[in-house]
């Protein structure tokens, strides 16, 4: 047998970055002393979700990848707890931005990048104003204790990223996120309540995922209702991270306002062997799917 436990984290984000960062790797440190060896943050967590309006002064909070200062903290915390960390950043290259997980190993290497592919652009999540469509394609990583596929957030609603992933033998998908209601005035802001259908779409998207490429997913998403004072709006951020097993069905779950940590353990073996006995993958038929490489479901005539 072969055991790995993995995590989620959520919490609330202030404007202090370095609180920020603070509270990620607090959360780290619990999520190691309950024995998670793979430990999901969520994304952009070094700040509220600037996307909910379009604004120049925001096209700042982006850093490089190279001397990168929260980067570096985490790698010296990956290294000291012998964890994996998918870490999410607002990366700048240059004359572009974009969307991007640092994947940090347990000996504190980086091992590589991920580009958020999908790029959404609705009320409230204007991230194209912010990020380039990532150029990195879909990738995964061998680390320590296994190997892992990352996507990031708008990610989580194409079937195509999950299970590219797996082909590329991902046995686990993380997907750092920052999901919640629609960017309405301060005053309208709606309850969990009225969001649940929403939330639980969410949710069944990516255990559809787990289900069809049997391979756990993990979920992590921001708490808290985030204010944009220059809009006078603001969003309900969900929380409701979880983690689904390879049948997709959720094995633990958090609620919409509790900062904390969630952790699945999983046999390695078990996984490998139900995705040999289950014969989806023997039974594709890639010369079929010609038609998903267009956007109309058929070529331009």
């Amino acid at each position: 047998m072969r055991k790995i436990t993995v995590a989620a984290t959520q919490m609330a984000c202030s404007w202090n970055r370095s609180a920020n960062i603070d509270r990620a790797e607090a959360l780290i440190r619990k999520a190691a002393a309950e024995g998670a060896q793979i430990i999901q943050l969520q994304e952009l967590f070094e700040t509220p979700y600037f996307a909910q309006i379009e604004d120049y002064e925001y096209l700042d909070l982006a850093r490089s990848r190279e001397n990168n200062e929260m980067i570096m903290r985490m790698q010296d915390v990956a290294k000291e707890l012998e964890v994996v960390l998918p870490v999410s950043f607002f990366e700048d290259a240059g004359m572009v931005r974009f969307n991007t997980t640092a994947v940090i190993d347990a000996d504190g290497k980086v091992l590589g990048h991920y580009r958020k592919t999908h790029i959404p652009d609705d009320m409230g999540y204007y991230e194209k104003f912010y990020f380039s469509p990532g150029n990195t394609g879909f990738r995964v990583w061998d680390t320590k204790y296994a190997r892992i596929g990352v996507g990031i957030c708008w990610d989580q609603w194409f079937p195509e990223a999950a299970r590219i992933m797996s082909l590329k033998g991902a046995q686990f998908l993380f997907y750092p996120t920052a999901i919640g209601s629609f960017a309405v005035p301060v005053d309208q802001i709606k309850t969990y309540e009225e969001d649940d259908k929403w939330l639980l779409h969410w949710q069944n998207t990516m255990l559809g995922h787990a289900a069809a490429n049997m391979a756990p997913v993990i979920a992590s998403n921001r708490i808290g209702i985030e204010e944009e004072p220059k809009a006078g709006t603001a969003i309900r951020f969900w929380g409701s991270s979880f983690i689904g097993d390879n049948t997709g069905i959720k094995v633990a779950k958090m609620d919409e306002e509790t900062e904390g940590v969630i952790t699945a353990e999983f046999d390695l073996d078990e996984l490998e062997a139900y995705r040999r006995e289950v014969c989806v993958f023997r039974d594709r038929r890639p010369s079929m799917y010609a038609d998903l490489l267009t956007l109309e479901g058929k070529p331009v005539e």
